[in-house]
């Protein structure tokens, strides 16, 4: 027997499964609104195909044949099987069940993701997340190759096949240790800054390029210390005195907290970014992206036009 046979029969067995629990054609024929004439040519055709009896006849009653009795068995298999298949795509199509992979930059993917995830978990258990957390260009090169559905970046994105969206405010602070000498300053002028150590973001952070061309603009040449590569390194770099910093004020929540670091009132500060989601210019996103986009844009921060939010 071919699959193809069993595709196209698929209504027979249904009649054959009717006719299997009433034990009786007429009403078989009563529940699926057929004639009882056809409900015959069915169980007929699905016999022929069998290749034998399915019910035997004694007197006025029909029964299933050994046949007929294992058919009805598998027949039961079939149809809950489809019935999970057809739960399965609703729940997929509801973006109640299926995969999230999403990417993010070093920043983003510690101090902005995990609290959208959390938040998304809660409405959507049955969906798996895949959240790679990486530097900004493998980020790019996991949405070019469809790797990952979305995208969280703080860099402006500039590949013409994607498509970004601003959705939250960056702003990104001077930090110092609490006995620093400009800690208590206010309005602390830009030049006071050129006599400074800074630590700064390896080559191609979002960070550090805000950073440069904002002392480009200025004219202020601050000493770069040390060059390091993630915001927790520098932090702790920070508290132990080795220099000021420039971060994103959400990476240290926790050290303003414990008054482990302050943030200098410097002319110019805060520097005012966005993080940005980003997907396939041209890609239909599947429903458990969807929503979390959906998600990441309830409360989106609308951008000022007088910021540079491609910085």
């Amino acid at each position: 027997m071919k699959e193809d046979e069993v595709l196209i029969n698929l209504h027979q067995l249904r009649v054959f499964r009717e006719v299997a629990r009433r034990m009786s054609f007429s009403r078989a024929a009563e529940e699926m609104i057929l004639s009882q004439p056809a409900v015959s040519m069915h169980i007929k055709h699905l016999e022929e195909t069998m290749g034998m009896p399915l019910f035997e006849k004694v007197g006025r009653q029909i029964y299933l044949t050994e046949a007929g009795t294992q058919l009805l068995e598998y027949s039961q298999r079939v149809f809950a099987v489809l019935q999970e298949t057809r739960e399965a795509m609703d729940a997929l199509q509801g973006g109640d069940a299926g995969r999230l992979r999403v990417a993010a930059d070093t920043t983003a993917g510690v101090y902005v993701v995990p609290e959208y995830l959390g938040i998304f978990r809660q409405k959507f258990a049955r969906v798996d997340i895949n959240l790679d957390v990486t530097n900004r260009k493998t980020v790019i090169e996991r949405l070019l190759s469809r790797e990952a559905d979305l995208a969280v970046i703080g860099k402006f994105p500039h590949e013409a096949e994607l498509e970004a969206i601003p959705f939250l405010v960056n702003e990104l602070v001077v930090i110092a240790w609490p006995d620093h000498p400009l800690a208590h300053h206010e309005n602390i002028p830009l030049n006071a800054l050129a006599d400074e150590t800074f630590l700064i973001r390896e080559e191609g952070s979002g960070t550090r390029a805000t950073m440069e061309q904002f002392f480009d603009e200025s004219g202020v040449r601050p000493r770069i210390g040390m060059e390091v590569a993630s915001n927790s390194a520098i932090k702790r770099a920070v508290v132990h005195g080795l220099g000021l910093a420039i971060v994103p004020r959400r990476a240290i929540e926790l050290e303003l907290r414990t008054q482990q670091l302050v943030v200098l009132n410097v002319q110019g500060f805060p520097r005012v970014r966005y993080w940005h989601v980003v997907q396939l210019r041209d890609r239909m996103l599947p429903p458990p992206a969807v929503h979390f986009k959906a998600l990441l844009l309830k409360h989106i921060s609308t951008p000022n036009p007088s910021l540079d939010v491609s910085s």
